[in-house]
């Protein structure tokens, strides 16, 4: 392993290692055991590590380390943070390697004295990249209220059993949502899905509609029934095979 890859184990050793120097570029490498992609990118960021000795590497464990993950607004695996001090220089969501590389390169080159400065963390100072590598831009909104509502409920009702999950049943982009989709498959239960990473105004609008804040939710007849912990108590419960096989 070179020297400049480090695996966290703390929040106190991640906060003592960025404050080494505020003038070094560091990746963090935010990863799930379970997440088949990010196995693939552990190799990229170990091949970047030893590609460019002057950036410190870090590798950290999104879910064993949910006070840094949280800090980061990190919300699914892989996701990838540049900064430079505790200035954010990018950060790319998903299994991206060339985005990655191009992003690395880019701020590990020596500085041409026009580099970031120094100064407090900002979450929004830099532009977020998809998986597919495109700068992320808010679109204005175009739905109204009563529209999202209907497109939310129309989804709701696209089948028997639906998942509003992070990523999708074969690739789950966060721990809840690939233990909801293990549950649902060990039951047997056919279920559509929804990627509410890929729109956000879906997203905001299942939060308000259902009064539920979190993902996943599943849903049942088109009504709510909770997240991953009230799926586990009714399937423990047999509620939730009654509530199958009432409709």
């Amino acid at each position: 392993m070179s020297s400049n890859l480090v695996v966290v184990g703390s929040p106190e050793q991640f906060t003592s290692l960025m404050q080494e120097d505020l003038n070094r570029v560091s990746l963090l490498n935010f990863w799930a055991p379970w997440a088949e992609p990010c196995e693939q990118m552990n190799k990229v960021v170990e091949e970047l590590a030893v590609k460019w000795p002057a950036v410190l590497v870090l590798q950290i464990e999104a879910e064993a380390l949910p006070d840094i993950s949280e800090s980061f607004d990190i919300e699914s695996v892989p996701s990838f943070v540049l900064l430079k001090g505790h200035t954010l220089l990018s950060r790319i969501i998903g299994a991206n390697a060339s985005a990655l590389s191009a992003a690395v390169a880019s701020h590990a080159a020596p500085s041409n004295g026009n580099g970031a400065a120094s100064g407090p963390l900002s979450h929004t100072s830099a532009p977020i990249q998809s998986a597919q590598g495109y700068e992320e831009h808010h679109v204005p909104k175009q739905e109204s209220d009563e529209e999202l509502a209907s497109r939310c409920k129309g989804l709701m009702e696209r089948e028997k059993v639906m998942l509003f999950m992070k990523g999708n049943p074969d690739q789950p982009r966060c721990g809840f949502s690939q233990k909801t989709v293990a549950l649902l498959r060990q039951e047997g239960v056919r279920f559509g899905s929804f990627d509410i990473l890929q729109d956000e105004a879906v997203r905001q609008g299942l939060k308000k509609l259902n009064d539920w804040p979190t993902f996943p939710q599943i849903v049942v007849n088109g009504e709510l029934i909770g997240g991953l912990d009230i799926l586990k108590e009714q399937i423990e419960t047999g509620e939730f095979r009654e509530l199958l096989e009432g409709a």
